[in-house]
């Protein structure tokens, strides 16, 4: 029997955030005995081959754009760059669900800052659910001597970074095809990493190092993958909070690989973030639907 576009969607969006999840933890894996700089080059230039590939497959890779393109997507890559060095550099001394949970947030943040940057409409009930999202990532980073540290605030930043990336992607022209966008930022990504490597210098890979970035690399396409065909189908509204399976992979990854799982007040705080970031999916997709009615 044939499964409804909603239905395909969501094994997509599911599928997509399993892959990112997976790399993050071979990431995670690798760097601990890889320097951080040279384990984020090596799987940048494994991964620009198949993106370039898969972009011209598409008939979507095109380098010329407008000139006001040009600055958004500049804009952007340095966004991609800094939230992805920061997130990476808080991965390799956070638990695996920690960092995710806090990444869940994105939502909430994204519908903050276009409210204050586009003036996006936005109740009460929604500003209702962001405070509260936050003050469930406050409670998963609990500031104080006791479970505040820096790589928590870095995680946090890098979810700044990614709310820039974002509201930049809206502003691009369809004259930019989102394959020359990914490609453009994994290449930024590629080189700022090399060129932070280069000071130390690159150390001998062995086998299980080389096997874990490739296998990043491999997840991380996949991911990609699956994110643009997630965007070809179905009611995105009914998609979206799908995305949250990621803090589930995450929790039964770091359990796995890390031995490691989260604490009672981080669940806590992943479920308040959790929340709060459906609720305002469903309830942005409520407004947009009385809207066209």
């Amino acid at each position: 029997m044939p499964i409804s576009d909603n239905l395909r969607g969501a094994i997509y969006m599911m599928v997509a955030m399993a892959a990112f999840t997976v790399n993050d933890s071979m990431m995670k894996a690798a760097t601990q005995t890889l320097p951080l700089w040279q384990a984020i080059a090596m799987r940048g230039l494994l991964t620009l081959g198949p993106l370039v590939l898969i972009g011209m497959a598409m008939g979507g890779l095109r380098l010329a754009m407008p000139r006001r393109d040009r600055g958004i997507v500049a804009i952007r890559s340095v966004a991609e760059v800094a939230s992805t060095l920061l997130f990476l550099a808080a991965l390799v001394h956070m638990p695996l669900a920690n960092l995710s949970a806090i990444l869940q947030s994105l939502p909430l943040a994204v519908a903050l800052a276009a409210w204050a940057v586009f003036g996006d409409p936005i109740g009460w009930r929604r500003i209702t659910a962001i405070v509260v999202g936050f003050a469930g990532v406050l409670i998963i980073i609990r500031p104080g001597p006791d479970g505040f540290d820096i790589w928590s605030l870095m995680g946090l930043a890098s979810v700044g970074f990614v709310v820039v990336r974002d509201l930049s992607t809206r502003q691009l022209s369809r004259a930019v095809p989102s394959a020359t966008v990914a490609v453009l930022a994994s290449t930024a990504v590629t080189v700022t990493a090399l060129v932070l490597s280069l000071p130390a210098g690159w150390q001998a890979v062995s086998l299980r190092e080389g096997l874990l970035i490739a296998g990043a690399a491999a997840a991380l396409v996949v991911g990609y993958n699956f994110v643009v065909m997630v965007m070809r189908v179905g009611d995105i509204g009914f998609i979206a909070p799908f995305r949250y399976t990621a803090l589930l992979w995450a929790i039964f990854l770091g359990w796995l690989v890390f031995g490691t799982l989260p604490d009672g007040l981080t669940l806590v705080g992943a479920a308040l973030v959790v929340g709060s970031g459906i609720f305002t999916l469903w309830r942005e997709r409520k407004v947009k639907a009385a809207q066209g009615a």
